[in-house]
């Protein structure tokens, strides 16, 4: 698989990663023995890229990860992440970055992956009430010792970012971005590029979105958090299957599937750009992966582009208290 680099970091990983949060939570019962089988799948295929959190699934996604990883570490750059606090039921709400919690987390992310040291550390969400020089400065400490080898930002805003880079190189932003969530091409993207920070979509499919996954809110399973999330409710879920649909007749004349022409239009935006589309299942792994060999002519991202102008989404990101999460960033 093409490699890219993060940015002007110097940490190069593969084009496509894997998001290994819907192993744990979110989306259906667990499967650990197929979410190891996939995982293994993705070194097998040259992914590099396999992102964590320690929130995900309360620590579990990293034991997950860990255990999957035994005998391939050198084979991949392990990314996780701290600073969010798990809600009781359905997504957080709430950011803790004191700088006196960072080498407390990371150390038990350190032991439930069973490595030394991570390769890519990000902040989940900036906090509020802590300066984020403060939150940096003691991350930067990690780095000093070994813990860490690179840091990152995930929904941070230009600001922020500004501050945070000031303070201790970031290697790599990380943001939810997909054909429906184009508003980081407005202030944070040019940022990023700026400052030479490698940009990381999370969710590039629409959480399924883009799969076709989801048409109709009395489908989605009890358990799924997609229950909660303002786009696939109905009223705005019927309004973003118009555009679906003209979308995947334009999968069917490039003869590819839906999910690789989203994740061929997220590669297309620039070769600092690494999405890291989740899954649990080897099949929706290998299509993914596929789609870093699919190249869009510019008439193809202008045509898939003008069925998702930024902001045509119906329904916000999340409801109303995690979207104060995001760091000046819709």
């Amino acid at each position: 698989m093409e490699r890219r680099e993060l940015g002007t970091s110097g940490l190069v990983v593969s084009a496509v990663g894997l998001g290994c949060m819907g192993m744990s939570q979110s989306y259906g019962a667990a499967d650990d023995g197929e979410s190891i089988r996939t995982i293994l799948r993705a070194i097998d295929l040259g992914v590099t890229l396999l992102d964590t959190a320690d929130a995900y699934g309360k620590g579990d996604n990293e034991r997950l990860v860990g255990r999957a990883i035994r005998g391939h570490r050198d084979d991949i750059v392990l990314a996780t992440k701290f600073g969010l606090v798990p809600g009781v039921s359905g997504p957080a709400t709430s950011a803790d970055a004191r700088p006196e919690r960072v080498r407390g987390c990371c150390e038990a992310s350190l032991e439930r992956l069973g490595i030394d040291a991570i390769d890519l550390y990000y902040l989940h969400r900036v906090d509020p009430n802590v300066p984020i020089e403060e939150t940096v400065g003691a991350m930067a400490e990690l780095v000093r010792e070994g813990k860490v080898r690179f840091l990152g930002l995930s929904e941070a805003g230009p600001e922020t970012i500004r501050r945070a880079h000031a303070t201790h190189p970031i290697a790599a932003l990380q943001s939810e971005y997909s054909l429906w969530t184009r508003e980081p091409e407005v202030r944070v993207l040019p940022v990023c590029r700026e400052l030479g920070i490698g940009f990381v979509p999370f969710s590039p499919l629409g959480r399924g979105f883009f799969a076709g996954a989801i048409r109709d809110a009395a489908a989605i399973p009890a358990g799924d958090v997609r229950r909660g999330l303002p786009r696939f409710q109905s009223g705005n879920i019927e309004r973003n299957v118009i555009g679906l649909e003209r979308f995947e007749a334009l999968a069917r004349v490039k003869g590819c599937t839906p999910p690789q022409l989203a994740l061929a239009w997220v590669l297309a935006r620039g070769g600092d750009i690494v999405p890291i589309p989740g899954t649990k299942r080897r099949r929706y792994l290998e299509d993914n992966a596929a789609a870093a060999a699919l190249s869009l002519s510019a008439p193809e991202v202008s045509g898939v582009e003008a069925l998702f102008p930024i902001g045509n989404a119906a329904g916000t990101r999340y409801p109303a208290e995690s979207m104060k999460l995001l760091d000046g960033n819709p």
